[in-house]
């Protein structure tokens, strides 16, 4: 059935979940990435992996990202596979932030911050293996202004490769949601102290995008009340407020979408009041089964739902939910490597049939 609110008009109310796959070799778009999202373009709507805007933002090794001519022209052939399947399609811009380590960028950059505040914990590189995360340069407002810039012109560029908009990584831990928590912000200008303040960045470039490329193009995913990537918990009532006061701003810019991570630990209240003040589309994700998710689209608590591993591992995904068909299972040993392998050659229904 067709999801069709303001102008976001999908073939079905299932989205794709953005997820990290590791493949974008010298973080350049390729062959292999068109076949695979092309591939699952049974989807209403499509969020790629995170993407970064700008070269301190590749916090991982082999993520894509949307700052280069090269990028650009390699997205075009993402886009137009799952176009001509029918799909749309954001991409996920995500600046990783502390979440880092200086292996990861090209030479001459270094992971950045809101602080100089350092993340607990490893990460991989392809160079040395695990490693911890590197002390990020804490960013000053000069260089606040040059990250809100790279998003800007990261959603402008998007949009040249055929996207249909950008979704701003504000989960996860990585740099926006930093941003907010203010265990990590512990900055005393206009970036940081009050919930108002530690919106500000997230505001401003969702604003700026918005203003560039029309609100109507721009989502943003969030996860209330999340401990990724050394996110340290803070009081739930500020954190309420917090995600209460984004979101009635966020209403008022008119975005196309909030997408929320969705976990046991978020309270009722924050996903009504979420509800209460945002007026347009909804997206939940994680955990999702084809019965909960279908309960959630009646229930009317979310607009979309968004599956990932389940996409992952299934291109066919929706028609395997049309015929309650079984689903394959995710290869986890191949979820970042190099190569095909555990990317492109999941078996559809087809394939499987004929093996028996």
């Amino acid at each position: 059935m067709p999801y069709v609110k303001g102008s976001l008009r999908l073939k079905n109310h299932v989205v794709m979940a953005p997820m990290t796959r590791s493949r974008a070799l010298n973080n350049l778009p390729n062959e292999w990435m068109a076949t695979y999202y092309k591939q699952r373009s049974g989807a209403g709507l499509i969020v790629t992996e995170g993407t970064s805007p700008s070269p301190e933002g590749l916090g991982y090794p082999r993520i894509p990202g949307i700052f280069s001519e090269a990028q650009v022209e390699g997205w075009k052939a993402v886009t137009k596979g799952v176009h001509e399947g029918g799909s749309r399609i954001f991409l996920q811009l995500m600046h990783t932030g502390r979440i880092a380590h200086v292996a990861n960028l090209p030479e001459g950059y270094q992971p950045v911050g809101l602080s100089s505040s350092k993340a607990v914990g490893e990460i991989f590189t392809d160079s040395a293996g695990m490693q911890d995360y590197s002390t990020p340069v804490a960013l000053d407002e000069q260089g606040l202004t040059r990250v809100i810039s790279d998003f800007v012109q990261a959603a402008q560029n998007a949009i040249r490769a055929g996207f249909d908009g950008v979704e701003l990584h504000g989960a996860n831990g990585y740099l926006l949601e930093q941003s907010l928590n203010p265990h990590v912000n512990n900055r005393t200008d206009n970036y940081g102290g009050s919930i108002r303040n530690r919106s500000r960045l997230t505001l401003e470039i969702a604003e700026k995008i918005a203003d560039a490329i029309g609100p109507e193009k721009v989502g943003l995913r969030i996860s209330p009340y999340s401990t990724l990537s050394d996110m340290p918990a803070y009081e739930e009532e500020e954190v309420h407020q917090t995600y209460a006061y984004l979101s009635e701003e966020l209403n008022r810019l008119g975005i196309a979408y909030i997408h929320i991570s969705d976990s046991p630990s978020i309270p009722r209240k924050t996903h009504q009041a979420i509800r209460s003040v945002f007026s347009n589309t909804l997206i939940y994700c994680n955990g999702l089964t084809a019965e909960t998710a279908e309960a959630k689209l009646q229930a009317g608590s979310a607009d979309l739902v968004a599956f990932g591993r389940s996409f992952l591992a299934n291109p066919d995904f929706m028609r395997r939910i049309e015929k309650n068909a079984p689903l394959n299972e995710v290869d986890y040993q191949t979820l970042y490597t190099q190569g095909m392998s555990g990317y492109t050659d999941y078996p559809v229904l087809e394939e499987l049939s004929q093996l028996v």
